[in-house]
């Protein structure tokens, strides 16, 4: 295309974007220790420059903060409450306890909460947390509200079971605008009842849901889980340990990790610290390996099914042309 004479055509060499100003640096003291770090990092950020390890269950460095799981609590000096330090912006002179009575305590009672209502069998980071901080769930009885529920099997790729669900907001986000921009999900009712419904809470193939399975990808309960690792894990046959894992691409160039048990691929999976794809894929990347599994192609032609190694042009010749 011709270049517009009404446009004129820049001539010499094209200049450089300048560079970018650099962020003052933040003075705090987290845990007796002096740190600095870019104006606009979190005290989880700053913690982290410490190597002090904050649990954590509703974030994700690649997702928008929301606050809800309430077990990154620290104590802030001159603060009436526990602030989050996923969200909690640092400031000059903030003097912060990541390990004090206070905020064990805090993180210590959600943790009874979590694991009184919900089903964390399949959650090894939250079972962590409440064996470091000594959290007894059992101690509620076994009268303690609790979100159990069916699961939701409406397609042959995942599984919905909310009553494993934190309501950590991660699956919301990443079908929303962190991610996939699909929004086929959201929260819906109030307080105790609230919980992840597609809209008007309709069976998921018939929600606007693409089967990107980026929600798959954030869940740290196992509330949206592989279909197939379900069926394993029903079946008693699901042994994460034995798994092998295997970094390769997909044809588009997204970082894959093939997971792999008994010589049979049971998940994808990316790596969430990835510089483009940060852990996001699409239908393609997460579930086209189920193609790899089909031993035996069934080719039809005319009157007969032939396997996909028994094809040759002259058994083709040999068949009847459909009707």
């Amino acid at each position: 295309m011709a270049p517009s004479p009404l446009i004129p055509i820049p001539r010499g060499p094209v200049p450089e974007a300048p560079p970018a100003l650099a962020r003052r640096q933040i003075e705090v003291r987290i845990d007796g220790q002096s740190v600095s770090v870019p104006e606009g990092s979190t005290i989880l950020d700053a913690a982290r420059g410490l190597n002090i390890d904050t649990p954590t269950l509703c974030f994700l460095e690649s997702l928008t903060p929301v606050n809800v799981c309430r077990v990154c609590v620290v104590e802030l000096e001159g603060s009436r409450t526990l602030v989050p330090a996923c969200s909690r912006k640092v400031e000059p002179g903030m003097v912060i306890q990541t390990d004090s009575d206070r905020v064990r305590l805090s993180r210590r009672i959600v943790l009874e909460f979590l694991a009184s209502s919900v089903d964390v069998s399949t959650a090894p980071t939250l079972q962590a947390y409440v064996e470091r901080y000594g959290a007894r769930p059992q101690r509620f009885g076994s009268s303690a509200a609790t979100v159990a529920q069916p699961p939701k099997i409406d397609n042959d790729l995942y599984v919905r079971d909310y009553a494993k669900c934190i309501l950590c907001y991660k699956c919301v986000e990443a079908c929303g605008v962190d991610a996939q921009n699909t929004f086929a999900i959201a929260v819906a009712g109030r307080g105790f009842s609230s919980h992840i419904a597609t809209e008007y809470d309709v069976p998921l193939p018939d929600s606007a849901c693409v089967y990107c399975g980026n929600c798959i990808g954030v869940c740290p309960t196992g509330a949206l889980m592989f279909k197939s690792e379900y069926d394993m894990r029903q079946a008693g046959r699901w042994d994460e340990s034995g798994q092998t894992r295997t970094d390769t691409y997909c044809g588009v160039g997204c970082d894959l990790t093939v997971h792999a048990q008994d010589g049979q691929i049971v998940r994808v999976t990316s790596p969430l610290d990835h510089s483009v794809t940060h852990g996001n894929l699409c239908i393609k990347g997460r579930f086209g390996w189920q193609f790899v599994e089909i031993q035996k192609a069934p080719k039809r032609r005319g009157t007969r099914d032939m396997a996909f190694e028994d094809f040759t042009p002259s058994a083709a010749q040999s068949q009847d042309p459909p009707s």
